[in-house]
């Protein structure tokens, strides 16, 4: 898949986003961390009501979940059992944001209770650059061991370089919205064979960190908040030229493979388009957060990952 090629897609795919703004897309759901349900809880007196009031403890716990932009299960609880009745609720999120993980990520980007929406959304995205961070080191070490060209072995090192500064620039945007920094934990990573590399490479970087790029573009074009628009479009030619080694490392990772281990690159590569399309799909996020982050409705989304996919590599199944 040539550079030309992914640049061609994404320029395609972004001539959707200026409509967007006018109202069609650029609101509603959107999030983090592949698809992965969150327990988050609020306080039942910070929900607002559409009528200007506020929410009551009296309410269901799926509709005061609704009101938050989360789902079931659900569940009220006591911050004090010396209050008569339940004052927080904890629903299910959905997030989703795209990036490289590395293998052995044993954080997930959660923040403490409590936090302000577009915090934690910000946050779990703080988080992914930061795993992006050791994931680009380990590229770049067994690139080497493996004979890679050097030129490749160097995109990576300076990509690792390059997740520093975004990681900064997203924890700045938490910490804007209220929310922390999230822990990151990483498993000691273990040698593995070329077929495990591009494996990896073909799920994380040539599909959820390609499409990571997309999204970065899209918000740099999309958000409200002019903060999130600048922020993003620092880090949206960085996280392009990320999908490209991607791609560029697949290229020279499968001529060294035997045709086996390449059916089984390539299969996983669809697998993982499909999984990122139930992802966007399945994710959940209120609209104010939605808009004020940049990211597409999860109809949207749905449709530029297929989009996506079927200018990269073949359509997906209907």
């Amino acid at each position: 898949m040539s550079r030309r090629k992914l640049r061609r897609a994404f320029s395609r795919l972004l001539l959707l986003a200026p409509v967007s703004t006018l109202g069609m897309a650029c609101s509603s759901t959107w999030g983090c961390e592949s698809g992965s349900p969150q327990q988050e809880t609020r306080p039942i007196a910070n929900i607002p009501l559409s009528d200007g009031g506020t929410a009551t403890a009296d309410m269901p716990c799926e509709e005061l979940c609704a009101l938050v932009g989360g789902t079931t299960p659900c569940s009220l609880h006591r911050t004090s059992e010396a209050l008569p009745e339940p004052d927080e609720v904890s629903c299910e999120m959905r997030y989703l944001c795209e990036g490289r993980r590395p293998e052995g990520l044993c954080s997930d980007g959660a923040v403490a209770g409590g936090a302000p929406e577009l915090g934690a959304l910000f946050a779990k995205m703080a988080h992914l650059e930061a795993a992006s961070v050791p994931a680009f080191e380990r590229l770049a070490d067994e690139l080497s061991a493996h004979g890679a060209p050097e030129r490749l072995v160097r995109a990576a090192r300076r990509s690792a370089g390059e997740e520093v500064r975004h990681a900064r620039v997203m924890e700045a945007l938490a910490v804007r919205h209220g929310a922390a920094m999230p822990e990151l934990t990483v498993a000691p990573f273990q040698h593995r064979s070329l077929e495990a590399l591009a494996l990896e490479n073909a799920v994380e970087g040539c599909v959820r960190e390609t499409f990571g790029a997309l999204l970065a573009q899209w918000q740099a074009r999309c958000a409200e908040d002019a903060a999130v628009r600048e922020s993003l479009g620092t880090i949206a030619p960085d996280e392009l030229r990320h999908a490209e080694l991607s791609w560029a490392i697949d290229a020279w990772a499968l001529g060294r493979l035997s045709s086996e281990a390449r059916a089984r690159v390539e299969a996983a590569r669809s697998e993982a388009w499909l999984a990122l399309e139930r992802d966007a799909e399945a994710s959940l996020l209120p609209g104010a957060v939605a808009r004020t982050s940049g990211l597409p409705s999860a109809q949207v989304a749905r449709r530029l990952v297929r989009e996506l996919a079927r200018a990269l590599t073949a359509p997906l199944p209907v």
